[in-house]
């Protein structure tokens, strides 16, 4: 026994040499185009970069991006683990489209937000993923929905958001127009998903339980996926600690409260043929879908999505007028051509302000990256090759800011870029041109069908005959959607006294005079 201890000892030793010496090696040996210049260290990869970087993560893997020739890079991270980041045109559409069947959410993805979403659409893989796709696409095409919706969204801007700014500038008070947002986002999605209005957009701005919960749920849930190694969280989660405690104790809200929505629907379901609510709920019960489970994930999934990514795209796009008036200005009188329309049929013919949302949608992203795992081996079309298991993390962010698709002026705010129809359009180039500069809309994560939210909010408050303006330094805060660090804060001021400090610039609109003024509490500034 003792010569085999002394046979053995040595190999204990020779091993982990080993280890180390192939570690190095794979690490120092780029095998793709895309070969991260990262520093890179045996063992622990490139962590000690991803840490230095973790507060500014989306704009730190952007800027790593945009510097490969290939717009593809490969960050090795603890024990060998690699991920890739791209924002290559062509391998988006491989991984999305023509071999979307072997790029999946994955375990990891699912995992973290299993608690909160269940196994609900923006949570699931393969045929359960096209079964409810095929599900919600069938309920969300219905004229009958789509009338819903408008009338939710109407009430809400004459009812709540209008007068609230309205009250805010008349008493010169501060507000903070991102949290504003996210309760108008809030209230609407609530009413077209459960048909209950949760009342968040109060004059008052109460802390409604619902949504404090659900806050918190999506918050703790995102993040998870910044954790070191998921074992942190879920040695947490075992012992009911910390962070994993509060999660608990919020989904069993979020969830409470949805079933007892859905068991008061399907009683009154049993004494109905069909439910008089055209609200999302009601219409999958009354298809048959009354699976108690599925439909509470579901519900779950489209308020999540409905809230923030309305919110995120309205904030910053508003933020984007706010620092190029001139583009307010074409919005503007394009509104007031189409002014006796009813709202939600003039915005169909809106092309300027549609291109605007489009163009701040290249700038931020509602979804500034989402990642893949692969099922198997794979190589992209850029010559990256893809392991079987391997996340993939493809960039909308990125892709907005590279000068290969949008030129060299891509940190201008221009809404004539993507529409060669639209004036001023100049030396822009149409994504028919050049090959393949792209429009707004072909970038994952950012313009979708809620440009008719948008584009009707920004009608609705401008013909209040107030403008807003900001010079703000703004940060960014990444759960599972885009939005800004600190509250977007503000105030109106009448009289030009106001102004000398910090002059951003006044326009006179009948008696009124407006500015928005933006504070970060860090002070970090970045673009």
């Amino acid at each position: 026994m003792f010569e085999f201890s002394l046979l053995l000892s040595p190999f204990l030793f020779i091993l982990p040499l080993l280890f180390f010496f192939f570690s190095f090696i794979r690490t120092k040996s780029p095998s793709s185009p895309s070969a991260s210049a990262l520093k890179c260290y045996p063992i622990i990869g490139s962590s000690l970069e991803i840490l230095a970087n973790l507060n500014r993560r989306i704009q730190w893997t952007s800027d790593l991006i945009r510097a490969s020739p290939s717009a593809t890079v490969v960050i090795h991270r603890f024990l060998g683990t690699r991920v890739v980041l791209t924002g290559n045109p062509s391998n988006v559409q491989h991984i999305l489209k023509t071999h979307f069947h072997n790029y999946h959410k994955g375990q990891t993805f699912a995992i973290n937000l299993s608690d909160f979403l269940g196994g609900g659409i923006f949570n699931a893989d393969g045929d359960n993923w096209k079964f409810q796709r095929q599900v919600s696409s069938h309920e969300f095409n219905t004229k009958s929905l789509r009338k819903f919706i408008e009338t939710v969204v109407d009430a809400e801007l004459s009812d709540r958001l209008i007068p609230i700014l309205s009250m805010a500038a008349a008493n010169n008070s501060v507000l903070d127009f991102q949290d504003i947002l996210q309760r108008f986002a809030f209230d609407n999605i609530c009413k077209i998903a459960f048909g209950y209005d949760p009342a968040y957009l109060l004059p008052s701005l109460p802390q409604a339980k619902f949504a404090v919960a659900f806050e918190d749920a999506a918050r703790i849930s995102s993040e998870r996926f910044s954790s070191i190694r998921p074992t942190v969280w879920r040695l947490k989660r075992l012992m009911g600690v910390g962070s994993e405690k509060r999660l608990k104790l919020a989904v069993g809200e979020v969830r409470e409260f949805a079933k007892n929505i859905i068991r008061e629907k399907k009683e009154e379901l049993k004494h109905k043929s069909s439910l008089d609510s055209t609200d999302l709920l009601s219409r999958f019960l009354s298809s048959g879908h009354s699976d108690e489970d599925f439909v509470t994930d579901i519900v779950i999934s489209f308020i999540l999505a409905g809230r923030d990514t309305t919110s995120a795209a309205l904030t910053w796009f508003f933020w984007l007028l706010f620092k190029n008036p001139d583009v307010e200005d074409q919005i503007l009188n394009e509104i007031n051509e189409k002014s006796e329309l009813p709202v939600f049929d003039e915005v169909k013919d809106m092309i300027y302000t549609h291109a605007s949302l489009c163009e701040s949608m290249r700038f931020y992203p509602p979804v500034p990256a989402d990642s893949k795992e692969a099922v198997s081996d794979d190589v992209l079309p850029d010559g990256t090759v893809v392991r079987k298991g391997m996340r993939v993390t493809y960039h909308p962010y990125a892709m907005g800011r590279l000068e290969e698709l949008w030129g060299s002026d891509w940190p201008e705010f221009r809404p004539e870029r993507p529409d060669q129809n639209l004036p001023g359009k100049g030396d822009g180039v149409s994504a028919d041109e050049e090959g393949g500069r792209r429009s707004p809309a072909t970038i994952p994560g950012g313009a979708s069908g809620g440009g008719r939210w948008r584009a009707g909010l920004h009608r609705r408050l401008n013909c209040q005959n107030e403008r807003w303006f900001s010079d703000p330094l703004v940060g960014q805060k990444v759960f599972i959607l885009f939005t800004m660090r600190e509250e977007l804060t503000a105030c109106r001021r009448v009289g030009a006294d106001f102004f000398k400090s910090e002059h951003v610039g006044t326009h006179d609109q009948g008696h009124h005079q407006v500015e928005m003024v933006t504070y970060l509490l860090n002070q970090e500034q970045w673009s």
